[in-house]
């Protein structure tokens, strides 16, 4: 059974080929859109499922609540950056440099949680090798997914 390390692991390696893609196109193509698409959905769905079965037991524990209130906050900035760049014309220079801030500042994110957090949580936390929070955090990926989806649908229809 996977244990959430590996399995929030593997969602950021997802999302490290999704920036490489978007960052490898230009203008408005469909490739750009459907990678970008892709990525918000499944980052959005990550980020709300991280916090709520990974990052609010860390919040628990004396010693894992500053690195989790820091990687929330994150989130928040990067939530941030993805809604702009989703009211922002894909051709225009504004669209491309405000994605390289978001692709500098997400990488930096996985980054840190990779080296830092998980290092923390493992201590504070343990890795439940029963996989309890890797379930919970898929399940809640799985609904925030359904629900981004059905906003851009609701979006569309606007």
């Amino acid at each position: 059974m996977t244990n959430i390390f590996k399995t929030l692991k593997n969602d950021h390696d997802k999302h490290r080929e999704l920036l490489e893609t978007i960052g490898d196109t230009s203008g408005d193509s469909q490739t750009r859109r459907d990678a970008w698409s892709e990525f918000f959905t499944d980052v959005s769905a990550h980020a709300a499922a991280e916090e709520e079965a990974f990052y609010a037991p860390l919040m628990e524990t004396k010693s894992g609540q500053p690195e989790a209130r820091h990687s929330v906050a994150e989130h928040k900035e990067l939530d941030d950056l993805m809604q702009e760049l989703n009211e922002t014309d894909m051709s225009s220079p504004a669209w491309l440099a405000t994605f390289k801030k978001l692709r500098h500042d997400y990488e930096h994110h996985m980054e840190e949680e990779e080296n830092e957090i998980f290092a923390q949580a493992k201590k504070s936390i343990g890795d439940k090798v029963d996989g309890s929070i890797a379930e919970k955090f898929k399940k809640r990926k799985a609904k925030e997914r359904d629900l981004v989806t059905e906003k851009a649908e609701n979006a569309l229809v606007d």
